[in-house]
């Protein structure tokens, strides 16, 4: 009896969870616009504060062998002015990724990590559709290989910089599933 008690109070209590709009589901449209496919998650943490996690992958390869293959992970906590998912708000995020390609006669093949800061403005648009805005400014550590575009295992030179300027640009289109 104590066992069917507490799974339904355990059920009720999840269910009032994630039908208070706590779990949305978004794609960034400006990455499409550069034939790169995402799909993010984001998740609520307390009434001004969710939790976002964004991945990106880019394989294709066009005219002249010119391509910029890659994936990313950008994870972010955001803390909402008013309340989540409604207006302004500020993020902390990390990104990590792994590219390899070039548009010119270099070829790149490495990895980047770093973080930074977003400030962003969410309009609501219906029950289930919301439209964010979002900018990012923060860092960005690259290692690669550089090499010319013709492949020679060892014809290339290991590199790295370091990188400070917008870390992060998107109009996302978000959709709550509960």
């Amino acid at each position: 009896m104590k066992r069917t008690l507490l799974l339904l109070i355990s059920t009720i209590g999840i269910w009032q969870i994630l039908t208070a709009q706590n779990v949305a589901i978004k794609t960034n449209t400006l990455y499409w616009l550069t034939t790169t496919p995402t799909l993010g998650a984001e998740f609520s943490l307390g009434s001004k504060t969710t939790f976002e996690v964004v991945g990106a992958y880019n394989p294709w390869t066009f005219k002249d062998d010119k391509k910029m293959h890659f994936w990313l992970v950008q994870p972010e906590f955001k803390y909402w002015t008013c309340e989540k998912f409604n207006g302004h708000f500020i993020g902390v995020h990390l990104h990590g990724a792994q590219y390899y390609g070039g548009f010119s006669s270099k070829r790149y093949d490495g990895y980047l990590a770093g973080g930074g800061f977003t400030y962003g403005y969410d309009w609501i648009l219906s029950p289930h559709w919301n439209l964010e805005a979002a900018i990012g400014i923060g860092y960005a550590h690259l290692w690669y290989k550089e090499s010319p575009r013709v492949p020679c295992e060892k014809c290339y030179e290991r590199k790295h910089k370091n990188y400070f300027g917008p870390t992060k640009i998107a109009i996302s289109l978000t959709y709550f599933i509960f």
